[in-house]
Parts: structure tokens; C-alpha cells; sequence
């Protein structure tokens, strides 16, 4: 199976520009094809995998991927899907931003292979040394007025009022696939389905701005659908917000609980669109979720090769650590830095490292609402530390308390959570 056969049959493939001269392209030669990421966060979201993805499926098929961080066009901001302007960032943070999405870019790609490696490239090099006057004399004669507000990402924005700043976001994109042409051959730009417009323009710059020259130009574009999910919410957040890439910001933990969390209704199609397993697999888990839901096979194959591929295997035993400690209430062999990330979201309680009758705590901390109440709960076998039921009512939380002499984890009913933080 060729990669685009392979990539309608994975439901990958939106829109695609002269879909037999490309199929016929990528048949008889490398092709050198590219993807753009703008740094308008200090991380690469999970919106992002899907253009990630594709540039690997494009390269286990022989094919040569660019990477390009968008260090100039995300000074400007894209208005493609957006109703509003975006706020712009300092240079400084942009370039800032930009290294780190290289080097997230960088993990998840493989820069190192063979013949056909991942090309990391910065449009900065370019648009920055570009003048007004190069920019309209060069680039900008090639756009007339209408074409331009014919395209979506500027026809939506119309009645709402767009910038000229925002406006000209098209021809900085159409740039670049012109210098990626002209200094590495690219002649295929692929994106998400709001790209349509500007991966369009591009291909258009390229053609006008050669039209004297004498070679027969090829160059093609490829959009991946919007992922949709079945019940309607948004792929990609949750009540705390976006899942990003940064461990930092999404814990491991976070991350493999929000694919573990897949409807049934889309697992099978995140597991075509975001990984490699073979189609004879897929099958099998399609079965699964028909036959027995509720062992949850699709679910927990997609969150484990997903948190293997943006973290690693070590991140994808300590999240499978955490997950089985929470399901069972055995807290006590997790490490201060698995509780970090499983109780990352619950309330948190900080005092000093001092003896403290039970009671007392769960006044404290506001677990129990009087000390009646929390000798009432006590009593009742309603309260748990560390994942041990206490009905001590004279239980002094010590030292043999505090797991890696940091943390105490209080449990009330079967699911109220309060960690208890010590200070110095």
C-alpha cells in the first residue's frame, strides 16, 4: 500500500490538491515535503500530534520531512479559526518559544535517519531580513485584493474587522513554501484543514513568482481533517485545559488518563490516525470494543503506545503505577514524585513537620467541618491515610506518616482526596 493509499485508508486525507500527479509523484521519487508550527506557546499541544504523525508516516515511506518552526510568522499570528486577534509576543519570548518547540519537535521526530532524516528549518532566517519594499515588490504583487478575501481564514474575520497585520499572515506562509522550494525542492505542504487557504496561496506564489523560468513546476497540498470527537466537546481539553506535550504542564499521568478516557465511540479512530500498529491489531481491537467494552483494550493500547511515543517508557510504567495505586487505594509505595503528578489537582493542605492528632488535621485542613464531625468520621472507618483505614481516634500523624517525609494523603469517603504538604 503507497502512503496515500495508506492514508485515506486511516481517514487522514481532507483535501488534496491534483491528487493523481502527487499519488504519481511520491511513487517514482523522494518527495521533500514540509509542515509548519507556530510558536504561540512555550509548548506543542495534542493538537499537534496529527501533523506530527503524518510527517513520520511520510518518512517511514521514504520521503524527506521538514519541520518549520514559525520563529516569523508567530510574531504575526495566523488568523485562520480564530474569531479574535491574537495577542503579540515579544520577540524575545517568541525566539524563546521557538527553541523549545524544536527541541519537542526533535523528540518526537527522527532527526538522525538515514537517508531521508527530519530537517528542522525556522522561517525567521528568512522574514526577518526581508525589507517592506522586498515584501511588497517581491511577494506582494503576486496577491491581488480579491483572491485574498476570498480565502476563508480572511472572509470569516471580515464582518468581525481583521488587521492588515493579520491579513498579510497568507503571504508570509505562501513565503515560505516558495524558500523551501527554491532552497530544498519542497514541493508538498501538508496541515491541518484551516491551512487549506494559505497552503493554496503558497503554491500559487510559487508559480507566479517562476512563471518566467523554464521548468514545469509541481507542487502540491495536503490537509488533514479537523478531529472531532463523538460527543461533541473538543479534542484535546479537558475541564483543566488544554493537554500539552511539556510534562511540566500535562504530567504523564495527566496525559495517559486523557487518552485512557477515549469514547468508545472514537478509539478506534485515534488509534488509525495517531499510531503504527498493524491493521490485523486493529481488527482485533475493533472486535474488543464490540464484544467487551468494558475491559477498555482499545483505550488502554491507544494511552500506552501515546504516552510511550511524547514521553517514554519509564513515564508509561510510573503513570500505570499511579493509575492501579488510585483504583486499588494502596498509596503507600508511590514515590513523592508519582503523587505529584497523580494528586496534582486536588486540594492541597501545607504545614509544618510537626506531630498533629488526627482530628486536629482533618479540622485543619478542612477535610472534616468540626472535630464532632471528624470523630464521627473516624469512627465510622470513613477516613484513610495514606490508603490505610485509621479509627484511631487518638492517631497522632508523625514522621512514620510522611511518604518521603513530604507528603500525607488523606482520604475521606471513597473518593475525597486532601494532600497534606510539609514545609521545612
Amino acid at each position: 500500500m503507497d502512503i496515500l493509499q495508506d492514508l485515506e485508508t486511516r481517514g487522514l486525507i481532507h483535501q488534496t490538491t491534483d491528487r493523481e500527479a502527487l499519488e504519481k509523484q511520491l511513487q517514482e521519487k523522494q518527495v521533500t515535503l514540509y509542515c509548519g508550527f507556530d510558536p504561540t506557546a512555550d509548548s506543542l499541544h495534542i493538537g499537534h500530534l496529527l501533523p506530527i504523525t503524518m510527517l513520520k508516516r511520510f518518512q517511514k515511506a521514504g520521503h524527506r520531512p521538514i519541520a518549520l518552526v514559525g520563529g516569523g510568522t508567530g510574531m504575526i499570528g495566523d488568523p485562520s479559526g480564530r474569531t479574535s486577534e491574537r495577542s503579540l509576543n515579544e520577540s524575545e519570548v517568541v525566539k524563546g518559544y521557538s527553541e523549545k518547540i524544536k527541541q519537542q519537535i526533535a523528540g518526537l521526530l527522527d532527526f538522525d535517519k538515514g537517508e531521508n532524516p527530519v530537517v528542522a528549518r525556522n522561517n525567521h532566517d528568512w522574514l526577518s531580513s526581508m525589507t517592506v519594499i522586498d515584501f511588497l515588490r517581491d511577494a506582494g504583487k503576486h496577491f491581488g485584493i480579491n483572491y485574498m478575501l476570498a480565502k476563508e481564514s480572511v472572509s470569516a474575520r471580515i464582518e468581525q474587522g481583521i488587521t492588515f497585520t493579520e491579513f498579510s499572515y497568507m503571504i508570509l506562509q505562501s513565503l515560505d513554501f516558495l524558500k523551501l522550494y527554491e532552497q530544498e525542492n519542497c514541493t508538498l505542504q501538508i496541515g491541518g484543514s484551516d491551512q487549506w487557504g494559505n497552503i493554496t496561496a503558497g503554491m500559487e506564489l510559487i508559480r507566479r513568482s517562476r512563471e518566467n523560468q523554464e521548468e514545469e513546476i509541481k507542487v502540491f497540498g495536503l490537509t488533514v481533517p479537523l478531529i472531532t470527537k463523538a460527543d461533541g466537546t473538543k479534542f484535546g481539553k479537558t475541564a483543566g485545559g488544554a493537554i500539552w506535550l511539556d510534562p511540566e504542564k500535562t504530567s504523564p499521568y495527566e496525559f495517559y488518563q486523557f487518552w485512557l478516557n477515549t469514547d468508545d465511540r472514537d478509539v478506534i479512530k485515534f488509534l488509525r490516525y495517531f499510531t503504527f500498529i498493524s491493521e490485523q491489531e486493529m481488527e482485533q481491537l475493533e472486535k474488543e470494543v464490540s464484544d467487551q467494552p468494558e475491559k477498555r483494550e482499545a483505550q488502554k493500547r491507544l494511552a500506552e503506545k501515546m504516552t510511550v511515543i511524547v514521553h517514554s517508557e519509564e513515564a508509561l510504567e510510573q503513570a500505570k503505577k499511579i493509575s492501579a495505586s488510585l483504583f486499588s487505594g494502596d498509596l503507600k509505595d508511590l514515590s513523592g514524585v508519582e503523587i505529584k503528578q497523580g494528586f496534582k489537582d486536588v486540594p492541597t493542605h501545607e504545614r509544618a513537620k510537626e506531630e498533629v492528632g488526627l482530628i486536629d488535621l482533618l479540622v485543619e485542613a478542612k477535610i472534616s467541618s468540626s472535630k464532632r464531625q471528624a470523630r464521627e468520621d473516624i469512627q465510622n472507618g470513613a477516613i484513610y491515610v495514606n490508603g490505610e483505614r485509621v479509627q484511631d481516634l487518638q492517631h497522632i500523624i508523625g514522621q512514620e506518616d510522611r511518604i518521603e517525609d513530604e507528603f500525607t494523603i488523606i482520604r475521606r469517603g471513597k473518593k475525597k482526596y486532601t494532600l497534606i504538604r510539609y514545609g521545612s
